[in-house]
């Protein structure tokens, strides 16, 4: 996507020894570009929230893999392989809940694994194909995201046409951010929206602040801004009011994770925001690449569900009126906090669920439609 003008995908390589990310702490208030040379850092990034979504994560860490294969390798086969399965887990270690993390990881490990069958270890094949994996896997999530846009926005226009007065905008509600900034380009509950508004319908998203970390009020937002979408930032609690007002017309949110059976993961309040619409009937929609699927997993409440420090929920930061940053205590200092970063909303409760090829029922049997080829052990 673009910013002030220039195209910028959220991770890209500089040179072979050095990824670049977006550095998304910072934002929106200054757009910062970071280095990364190590899978150490790379671990980094991940676990401290440099970057986040479950698509770039998945982008990281195939990278990651890439940024363990330019260290110093050992001689033989099986040092290389301790090695790199030592990188493998440093990584899966660094955030639970999204599955697209997993999936970079093991991609690039197969390639790997397929180099380290013979008896010498060939340190420059082994990088050129970690490299070229891990820009396979973000080509194609930013791929899948652009036709996750195209099969979304087909609904939305569809809304629009049974609207009384066509020049009335369709209403869209999201929580948290799944645009391109949590994937390679594109996004995924964002990417119907920016296909949309790229053909002149007319939109109007509400945008979550999303607490603790205020993914909606500072990246969403910031996005949407920056593509020319109009938008307002709400309070997390005013979205069933907006609902009950007749002020959304459709609800669509991305997953960090996604059953074989539709249940969807994704950031906390994602649940309460789809009882809310079911109660409204309005129609509640997950948008998801097919890397966030996760066929070995059946029910929602098998799912890791990431706890995080109670500082996120205890302190905000922001600028000050001098126009520098400042961290703030919102509780009593002695008060404890619970930080719970995803919940589970039950397919029962999705109208369906967007993909790369089409919309599927949020059931089994829906996913399986599109996804046949899938073999479950």
């Amino acid at each position: 996507m673009r910013v002030d003008g220039t195209w910028f995908r959220t991770i890209w390589l500089k040179d072979e020894s050095t990824v670049q990310i977006i550095d998304q702490r910072h934002l929106p208030h200054d757009f910062v570009v970071e280095d990364i040379r190590s899978v150490e850092e790379m671990c980094m990034a991940i676990k401290d929230m440099h970057l986040r979504g479950a698509g770039l994560i998945g982008c990281a860490a195939a990278y990651g893999m890439y940024l363990a294969c330019l260290r110093s390798l050992p001689c033989t086969k099986a040092e290389a392989k301790e090695h790199l399965a030592i990188c493998a887990q440093r990584l899966l270690a660094t955030r639970p809940t999204a599955v697209n993390l997993r999936v970079g990881v093991e991609r690039v490990q197969a390639v790997l694994d397929k180099l380290l069958g013979g008896s010498e270890v060939d340190r420059e094949a082994l990088q050129l194909a970690a490299r070229e994996e891990a820009k396979k896997v973000t080509d194609e999530d930013a791929s899948f995201c652009e036709r996750i846009g195209e099969a979304g926005a087909k609904i939305l226009e569809e809304i629009h046409r049974k609207k009384a007065k066509l020049a009335e905008p369709v209403n869209v509600l999201t929580h948290c951010n799944a645009g391109w900034l949590a994937f390679a380009d594109w996004g995924s509950a964002l990417s119907p929206v920016y296909v949309a508004h790229n053909r002149g319908l007319p939109i109007h998203v509400w945008v979550d602040e999303t607490r603790p970390r205020n993914q909606g009020a500072s990246l969403t937002a910031w996005e949407l801004a920056k593509h020319g979408v109009p938008h307002t930032v709400i309070a997390d609690n005013a979205g069933g009011h907006l609902m009950r007002r007749g002020l959304v017309d459709v609800v669509i949110t991305g997953a960090d994770r996604v059953t074989r059976q539709g249940d969807a993961c994704n950031k906390i309040g994602t649940y309460l925001k789809a009882l809310a619409a079911k109660d409204n009937e309005i129609p509640f929609y997950v948008a998801l690449p097919s890397s966030t699927i996760d066929w070995q997993m059946k029910d929602g409440a098998e799912i890791p569900i990431e706890q995080r420090g109670d500082e996120e929920v205890k302190y905000a930061e922001g600028l000050g009126e001098d126009g520098k940053r400042r961290k703030v205590l919102l509780t009593p200092a002695a008060s404890p906090a619970g930080n719970w970063a995803f919940d589970v909303t039950p397919a029962r409760l999705l109208t369906g669920l967007i993909t790369e090829r089409g919309l599927a029922d949020s059931s089994e049997e829906g996913l399986r439609k599109l996804f046949p080829e899938v073999k479950l052990a």
